[in-house]
């Protein structure tokens, strides 16, 4: 299919007046108006007036689209459908390219300047993982250029051959590694050491997503908001807050909450946490704070996955909170603080607990007795009526743990 428009002149046997005709190149449908004329020579001046008109609007072909006029497009008619956290991220990718290429034509964003693109990144020192999901967010942009006429065809793109299909799995943190990740803090953010700190504590104690820590706000109509008008404090989020996209009242633990509950009422309005540029008072956007995260977590030489040598990330402290609340509740409750949409996902950190922990456990709350091992009775209560009854395993249900930030 052509990307230029044609206005040609038809004489219809019906007709008195002549008709221009093209084919518009996005729908691929016929277009027509009278010339308002049945003189042939005006109707063709007509006709290159209708096309100079064409060209020049919204069917420019895909060959002339300028990269300011896709992208203010892309942000307008596409992104501000997106989530916070999915806007954010695609915006982010999208400077990367800028920042590299800085095209001016949105057909210059080819198979030869992507691949240009990439070593760009890799000369940056970035991992394989991080150079596949900026071509990924690239090529979701051009997939949309082209769906509505903006663009041709989506350019070959040749992923890191390390990165395909190959996600970098991080790990939980004990209370030792969190120490030291907060020890580091100051030589990473000298100037604003103590917010970024709280900050840390508030991923540790909360399980939050980084894009969600960035929205937590103190004001009822927040994206994300804390809400204080329960029986007990929880989540009061908007579909467009979290991953899941759905409305939802969640949850809180009494560690966070407690944690929360230190900021006087009188400071309790805005963002939760207040993590802004080095001068200034505009906030830092998810990804850079996602960025201070990991430099703290280099620093602080705390590894999560010795086979990567990848050191902990604002997710790890995530997936912390998930390890140490799976030793506490069942699956269900877990699964409503972590916020799942598949309690597969919740199971794995049942699956990830150590042995040992575990182990530790069992034998704290239910030693074994000489008297139970030769009864057989595992629940330690003698009375065999008792233990058919009603299938209780009251005798057996560890007390809670008491709450404490680092436990």
């Amino acid at each position: 299919m052509s990307d230029e428009i044609r206005v040609t002149v038809r004489q219809y046997a019906d007709r008195e007046n002549l008709i221009l005709m093209y084919t518009d190149p996005v729908s691929n449908k016929r277009k027509t108006k009278s010339a308002d004329t049945a003189n042939e020579k005006d109707a063709w001046k007509a006709a290159a007036k209708w096309e100079e008109e064409l060209r020049a609007g919204p069917h420019c072909p895909p060959s002339k689209v300028m990269w300011a006029d896709f992208r203010k497009r892309y942000e307008e008619e596409h992104l501000a459908s997106l989530s916070p956290a999915g806007r954010s991220s695609a915006l982010f990718h999208l400077r990367q390219l800028e920042k590299h290429l800085d095209p001016d034509r949105l057909c210059k964003v080819n198979a030869s300047a992507l691949s240009i693109f990439q070593k760009k990144l890799r000369a940056t020192g970035i991992k394989e993982t991080s150079i596949a999901s900026s071509l990924r967010a690239i090529k979701a942009a051009l997939s949309w250029a082209v769906s509505v006429g903006m663009l041709a065809v989506v350019p070959k793109i040749v992923m890191p051959k390390g990165a395909k299909g190959r996600k970098m799995k991080g790990g939980a943190l004990v209370a030792e590694q969190f120490d030291r990740m907060t020890a580091a803090v100051p030589k990473v953010r000298p100037k604003d050491s103590a917010e970024w700190v709280r900050y840390l504590t508030g991923l540790w104690l909360s399980g939050l997503r980084l894009t969600e820590s960035c929205l937590l706000s103190w004001d009822a109509d927040a994206l994300f908001a804390v809400d204080l008008s329960g029986r007990r404090p929880r989540f009061r989020i908007k579909g467009a807050g979290q991953k899941s996209g759905q409305d939802e009242i969640a949850p809180m633990t009494p560690d966070f909450a407690e944690f929360l509950l230190q900021t006087p009422e009188s400071q309790r309005r805005g963002r939760v946490f207040r993590l802004n540029q080095n001068a200034g008072t505009a906030p830092l956007d998810p990804h850079h704070v996602g960025q201070i995260v990991d430099a703290i977590g280099k620093k602080s030489g705390v590894i999560v996955n010795p086979v990567d040598g990848k050191f902990a990330s604002a997710h790890d402290l995530r997936r912390s909170f998930g390890t140490r609340w799976a030793k506490r509740v069942m699956p269900a409750i877990l699964r409503r603080l972590m916020r799942h949409a598949n309690v597969q996902t919740t199971m794995q950190y049942y699956v990830d607990l150590d042995v040992d922990e575990i182990a530790d456990d069992l034998w704290t709350h239910h030693p074994a007795t000489a008297e139970t091992v030769a009864d057989g009775n595992i629940f330690g209560n003698t009375d065999p009526e008792s233990a058919e009854g009603d299938g209780s395993v009251d005798a057996v249900t560890p007390s809670p743990a008491k709450v404490s930030y680092r436990k």
